[in-house]
């Protein structure tokens, strides 16, 4: 849950250095190696990461006692949300630091090695956190969806030049958060980040992408499927009776949906380019067929 947050912390934060400039020269990426570029893009990642780091430590680590570096096995628990959110955190953080490379000039290889990479390094950092503390521990499942995350992005560069597929997240509100709010929230922003029943993963694919010979087909027109998972007011799989909740069962859900890829809509403007990949972790809401764990079919007419 902590995960989520420091990612839209660090995101929003490192977004705002490069949004003071109104220039729109200022965001279209330089043909060769910008120093300057290069440098700020360097200097700000430390001092954001850095600062990231800290407040997490404060917020999360320093009223819990410290413990000598442990493993834990917490793969069965949230049946793997937390894993779904990691491998997106992991992605994106990378896709992030391989475009500011880009923006700054640097060549593929170094926006590959040192750009895609930023993600799992800064989600390493939180598992020797989380290692060195009692109440916690280094998650090897934690770091296998890190880098899968990371290999999700680095693989299509190699293999495509470019990401068709894209890990995306929506949401939507639950019953469950009412019975345990200081664990999955007690405001719609906590919710986001903490309620695993009402978040959703998905893996959404650029139609376009593998057919570009067809005149049908719109570029920005993308296929999703999802994960998601419900009944869960504790990571474990253990029951808390309550008459708030719904369900007694904890179970996992399947969808498929229709998607947009907003870095296909065209425009000359390099600030909406980035505005638009930005929001391009972001699933559309749209039309969605449910296949649930327990047995079952739903159609959403519209789904978040």
């Amino acid at each position: 849950m902590k995960l989520n947050y420091f990612f839209l912390v660090f995101l929003l934060n490192f977004f705002t250095v490069f949004s003071q400039n109104n220039f729109d020269k200022f965001f279209k990426p330089s043909d060769s190696l910008h120093k300057k570029r290069l440098n700020t893009v360097i200097v700000s990642e430390a001092v954001i990461g850095s600062a990231t780091l800290v407040a997490l430590n404060q917020a999360w680590y320093a009223d819990y006692p410290r413990s000598d570096f442990h493993f834990i096995n917490d793969n069965a628990e949230w049946l793997q949300m937390d894993k779904a959110g990691h491998v997106f955190s992991a992605y994106h953080l990378g896709s992030f630091g391989a475009n500011a490379l880009k923006w700054s000039g640097a060549d593929k290889k170094s926006q590959l090695l040192y750009g895609s990479t930023l993600g799992l390094t800064f989600l390493t950092a939180v598992e020797v956190f989380d290692g060195f503390s009692a109440n916690w521990g280094a998650s090897l499942g934690d770091v296998v969806a890190n880098v899968s995350g990371t290999a999700l992005f680095v693989s299509q560069e190699l293999l495509w030049d470019e990401q068709r597929i894209v890990p995306k997240f929506s949401f939507h509100t639950t019953p469950y958060a009412s019975t345990r709010p200081n664990v999955l929230g007690s405001s719609f922003s906590e919710q986001i980040l903490k309620d695993y029943n009402g978040q959703t993963y998905w893996l959404s694919a650029n139609i376009h992408s593998f057919f570009k010979s067809s005149k049908v087909v719109p570029k920005w027109l993308n296929v999703a499927v999802g994960y998601g998972a419900e009944g869960m007011i504790t990571g474990k799989d253990e029951f808390v009776n309550t008459v708030f909740l719904p369900t007694d069962k904890r179970y996992r859900q399947f969808y498929l949906s229709l998607d947009v890829d907003l870095t296909k809509i065209e425009t000359k403007s390099h600030f909406i380019k980035t505005i638009l990949t930005v929001f391009n972790t972001i699933k559309i809401p749209a039309p969605t067929f449910e296949i649930k764990g327990l047995g079952g079919t739903k159609f959403h007419w519209v789904y978040f």
